[in-house]
């Protein structure tokens, strides 16, 4: 619960520095200045290119990217521009932080192509057995031109974790005695690797609105205005997302055939 806290404390400082910058770059465009501009943006960058970071990665590691297609500054490069353009349809300093999510989603989703729901793993995951899973994790291991990559070398600076933990899996107070039971034997990286298998394996709405919301701290209502969809379609691919998880984590590590 601790870091899930901190991971929050994150999100709202995050928050805090973008409403921070909204007058200045107003006042910057305003003037013409350019260069102030720009040294502006770039203290607002880090946390979208992480955001921009992941989405590749998840790309790369689903087979659908070579590694070195894109680069996160192709992305954030371009949203200079896009907030630059579009910085007078913002009307208020709250609106900046969706509104840079939104652009960049927008931009991702031009670049990567929507990869279909795995019927077939989610089908069979109550039959996989302990060798299956370690194989498909082996497997989830190897980038998109299928060569064998450790999951470290993937998590240098164009590739950072997502730090992903139980408490982003199960919510409620009855879900927490599955925690309690998962804590005892998987360490924080196993965890990680496992969401991370799940995730990619999902399509890219449903794993982008559990990105949007666990990683950068959107509710369902932002991640709704940011994915340009209704709210209630939001919630579903969240509930959906979860519940996926939250069933193989059960079938992977709490059933005793496993």
């Amino acid at each position: 619960m601790r870091q899930a806290t901190e991971e929050n404390e994150g999100d709202h400082k995050f928050r805090f520095i973008v409403e921070k910058s909204y007058i200045r770059l107003v006042t910057f465009k305003k003037d013409s200045d350019q260069k102030s501009f720009n040294t502006e943006m770039l203290k607002i960058l880090p946390e979208i290119n992480r955001y921009v970071s992941n989405r590749l990665k998840t790309a790369v590691m689903s087979g659908k990217l070579n590694k070195d297609m894109f680069s996160p500054n192709d992305f954030t490069d371009q949203l200079f521009i896009e907030v630059y353009d579009h910085l007078d349809e913002i009307k208020n300093n709250n609106e900046l932080y969706p509104f840079l999510f939104t652009k960049v989603d927008e931009l991702l989703e031009d670049s990567l192509t929507e990869e279909e729901f795995d019927h077939v793993f989610f089908d069979h995951i109550d039959t996989y057995s302990k060798p299956e899973w370690d194989a498909m994790e082996e497997k989830y291991s190897r980038d998109g031109d299928g060569d064998f990559v450790m999951l470290e070398e993937l998590d240098d600076s164009s590739y950072p974790k997502n730090n992903y933990t139980l408490n982003h899996v199960f919510i409620t107070d009855d879900e927490k005695k599955l925690v309690k039971k998962l804590d005892v034997s998987l360490n924080e990286d196993r965890i990680e690797r496992h969401i991370q298998l799940v995730l990619h394996k999902m399509t890219m709405p449903m794993r982008t609105v559990f990105q949007l919301y666990s990683d950068q701290g959107f509710s369902t209502k932002e991640i709704a205005n940011i994915r340009k969809t209704s709210l209630e379609e939001i919630e579903d691919l969240l509930a959906q997302a979860r519940k996926i998880l939250k069933e193989s984590f059960s079938k992977r590590f709490l059933v005793a055939s496993n």
